[in-house]
């Protein structure tokens, strides 16, 4: 028995393609978080378009923040776009099994950290009481220079007011985590 050959795929001619803004680029990068490794360019396109793809609900994706981000283009523009990002290297597509996925490239993913740190912190803002354990539960999973960069932000907002979800967050967390947390909790407590 032999093995499927990969999918072969091709970039887009980017010919008439206009570089995007910061503010596509951080969407589009905001998008491929949720697929990184496990999707690849068409459910990228699919997820900015805002497509009602099932197996796009079905993995509740239409919850990304850039879900629907370029509603108004085709999915042939938005993949142009997508190829954009992986040719001028924000994103690398690599093999899984047979399937070409989409990956952050090192420069990619320098770029999206800051993005992403500042919707989190933007969450704790906002966070619901009944929400705040789930959230607490999804910083756990969460990449560890990225808990780093928002535990000081935090410390630098000097808003007291983090304390109170610190504390609660700093229960659940591993060991070096828990000390970071405290040294911010310091860190307010000090202004």
């Amino acid at each position: 028995m032999s093995r499927k050959p990969r999918v072969h795929y091709e970039l887009s001619d980017l010919r008439g393609v206009k570089s995007p803004s910061g503010e596509e680029i951080n969407s589009i990068l905001r998008a491929a978080d949720e697929i990184i490794f496990t999707g690849g360019r068409t459910m990228l396109a699919k997820i900015l378009k805002g497509s009602k793809d099932k197996k796009l609900l079905e993995k509740e994706l239409n919850k990304c923040p850039s879900y629907g981000y370029y509603k108004q283009l085709s999915i042939e523009e938005i993949t142009k776009i997508v190829d954009w990002m992986i040719i001028n290297d924000y994103l690398h597509i690599e093999y899984n099994g047979r399937l070409p996925m989409i990956i952050f490239s090192e420069f990619g993913w320098e770029t999206y950290k800051p993005v992403y740190v500042d919707e989190l912190y933007n969450c704790i803002l906002n966070l619901e009481a009944n929400a705040i354990w789930d959230f607490i539960e999804q910083l756990k999973q969460t990449n560890r220079q990225v808990v780093i960069m928002l535990l000081s932000k935090i410390g630098e907002s000097k808003n007291i007011g983090f304390i109170r979800f610190l504390t609660r967050w700093q229960i659940n967390e591993v060991k070096k985590v828990r000390l970071m947390i405290d040294r911010t909790i310091l860190s307010l407590k000090s202004i």
